[in-house]
């Protein structure tokens, strides 16, 4: 850009290297933007209760999680429109579920499976 003072490269493969591993920046903006969604505690709270219930109803999550229905229902909707979950209805009751498999594995580093 006129007027910026031009950048030395010093190790021109380490350079290289990083813009080979960055790659498609969109996709650096949407691991973004999914970690700013897993990154509220609530909503990680009962991503981690979905994952060890497997399926589950909005009142079960919230006496699970210790949150209201409504607050519960909120995050659920977020959650959904991120495809982190999905939602099975079977007569009046709708069941959630995990439907990431990335976020899937990285509860297994938050919480692993309890030892009994």
């Amino acid at each position: 850009m006129a007027g910026e003072a031009e950048r030395r490269v010093i190790d021109g493969p380490a350079v290289e290297a990083a813009l080979d591993g960055l790659g498609d920046r969109d996709v650096v903006r949407e691991w973004a933007e999914r970690f700013s969604v897993l990154a509220d505690p609530s909503r990680l709270t009962l991503l981690v209760c979905i994952h060890y219930a497997r399926e589950i109803c909005v009142s079960d999550l919230a006496v699970a999680a210790g949150m209201t229905d409504t607050a519960v229902s909120q995050a659920l909707r977020l959650l959904r429109a991120h495809g982190l979950v999905t939602a099975q209805r079977t007569g009046r009751i709708v069941r959630y579920r995990l439907a990431d498999a990335t976020v899937h594995e990285l509860i297994h580093h938050v919480r692993p499976h309890p030892q009994h």
